[in-house]
C-alpha cells in the first residue's frame, strides 16, 4: 500500500474556513503571497495566521462570502513543495466567476511556512446563469 506524502498530510489538517483550529500547522513567520493584478487591493504579502485571516476576510467582503475553493489536483514536489490546483468560484462584481489557480506549499519540519496563490486571472471564466 502506498503511504501519503507527509505534507499532504500537512495540507489536509488545514481548514481553511476554520483557520483558528489550524494553528498548530502553521508556522508563526508564515507568509501568504497573493499575486493577482485584476484584483490589486488583494494583492501582496500576508504575514502569520492574522494575515492569512486577514486575506481571506477581505476575499469574503469582496465576493460576498460567495468564494469556494474546489480542489482538483493535490501534488508533492521533493521534500518541502506541494502544489495544488484549483478551481475557484465566486460572485466578483455581479459576475459568477470560476477561475482555475495553483497554490504553491512549502511545508518544512510539519509547518506551513509559505504559500504562493497564483490565479489564471487571464483565462477567468464568467458562468452564465
Amino acid at each position: 500500500m502506498n503511504k501519503e506524502h507527509p505534507n499532504i498530510e500537512v495540507l489536509k489538517r488545514l481548514d481553511l474556513t476554520n483557520l483558528v483550529a489550524s494553528t498548530e500547522v502553521i508556522a508563526e513567520d508564515f507568509v501568504w503571497h497573493y499575486f493577482n493584478p485584476e484584483l490589486p487591493d488583494l494583492e501582496g504579502d500576508y504575514f502569520g495566521l492574522s494575515g492569512l485571516m486577514d486575506f481571506f476576510k477581505k476575499l469574503s467582503d469582496l465576493t460576498t462570502d460567495t468564494f469556494k475553493i474546489n480542489p482538483l489536483s493535490i501534488t508533492p514536489m521533493g521534500d518541502e513543495i506541494v502544489v495544488v490546483h484549483v478551481k475557484d468560484t465566486m460572485l466578483l462584481k455581479g459576475n459568477q466567476m470560476e477561475v482555475d489557480a495553483v497554490v504553491v506549499w512549502s511545508i518544512f519540519d510539519g509547518l506551513i511556512k509559505e504559500a504562493w496563490d497564483i490565479p489564471a486571472v487571464r483565462t477567468a471564466t464568467v458562468i452564465k446563469s
